[in-house]
């Protein structure tokens, strides 16, 4: 019994000289207090939570130039991310293609996910504005959106998603129908 105590603890000591010797990948960065801060916002679909600000496709465009387009490809057409343009009329179909065009159902979400987690090396640190500019300017290339369409905290919960009406509600009593939805 002893020498199965000695071994593990053996093992558990030669387990954290091993992980505090893991290489490191030089893959993101301590947060700022405000990008901390930023964290705090919560979004449904309904739009609750949207914060003040503004954007248009063309305001977005400069921002994606800068600051998406390396990953996402000058259009949407995807690169070392994924496809953010296309895919409508594929996903019943035996190679669905998912994007911010086919698949997502609510654009509130899309606002949130982008500025919650993008640019990917830099995740946290977009302006609302320039969120909301992103986020108009790759709902304005899915066909969504007009080009200088303002998109706000108002505005978003508005847009009608080609997919909105493809998931399935949840429809177990504790939380009812999707939380926030908006029919």
């Amino acid at each position: 019994m002893e020498t199965r105590s000695i071994a593990a603890a053996v093992c558990l000591w030669m387990a954290g000289v091993l992980g505090a010797q893991a290489p490191k990948y030089g893959v993101g960065r301590v947060m700022s207090a405000e990008e901390t801060r930023n964290y705090g916002i919560m979004v449904g679909p309904d739009g609750k939570g949207l914060p003040a600000g503004s954007g248009t496709a063309v305001e977005g465009q400069a921002v994606y130039a800068a600051k998406c387009r390396s990953c996402h490809g000058s259009k949407g057409e995807g690169g070392t991310g994924p496809l953010l343009v296309g895919g409508q009329g594929t996903l019943a179909t035996g190679k669905p293609v998912k994007t911010v065009g086919s698949h997502w159902p609510y654009a509130t979400t899309v606002w949130d996910y982008i500025y919650r987690a993008m640019p990917f090396d830099r995740a946290g640190t977009l302006k609302h504005d320039e969120a909301y500019g992103v986020v108009a300017y790759v709902l304005y290339l899915n066909g969504i959106v007009e080009e200088k369409q303002v998109m706000n905290a108002s505005t978003l919960p508005k847009v009608r998603m080609p997919n909105r009406d493809g998931f399935v509600p949840d429809p177990r009593p504790d939380v009812g129908r999707t939380a926030g939805a908006k029919e």
